[in-house]
């Protein structure tokens, strides 16, 4: 589960706290209506994000392009080597059309 990682995230986006036994994977999902295809979030996350011959922006996971629009039922998990950069898209992006949202899963004990 390489998705899955403490509950802090950077720039203090944090999940809900539940008494430590909780970490969170970060997921992202992209407004069609809302972007506006300057492709800077394939700028900053190049393995995240895809421009289409449409001209808009889909989240990408495993290397397959989630291409159905629909809003939040196209939520990717991000690679913890990727958050920082899907944050700074979200931040960066013009249209504002980029999603990030937690998912809180029991934490692994080893």
């Amino acid at each position: 589960m390489d998705a899955v990682r403490d509950t802090q995230l950077p720039y203090g986006i944090r999940g809900s706290n539940l008494g430590g036994a909780v970490q969170a994977r970060l997921r992202v999902w992209i407004d069609q209506d809302l972007c506006t295809g300057d492709g800077l979030c394939t700028d900053h996350a190049p393995s995240v994000f895809a421009l289409l011959e449409d001209g808009i922006a889909y989240v990408v996971e495993d290397g397959q392009v989630l291409h159905d629009p629909g809003g939040s039922a196209q939520l990717a998990v991000v690679a913890p080597s990727q958050e920082e950069n899907v944050i700074h898209a979200a931040a960066e992006c013009p249209g504002e059309c980029i999603f990030i949202e937690l998912d809180e899963v029991p934490a692994i004990e080893g």
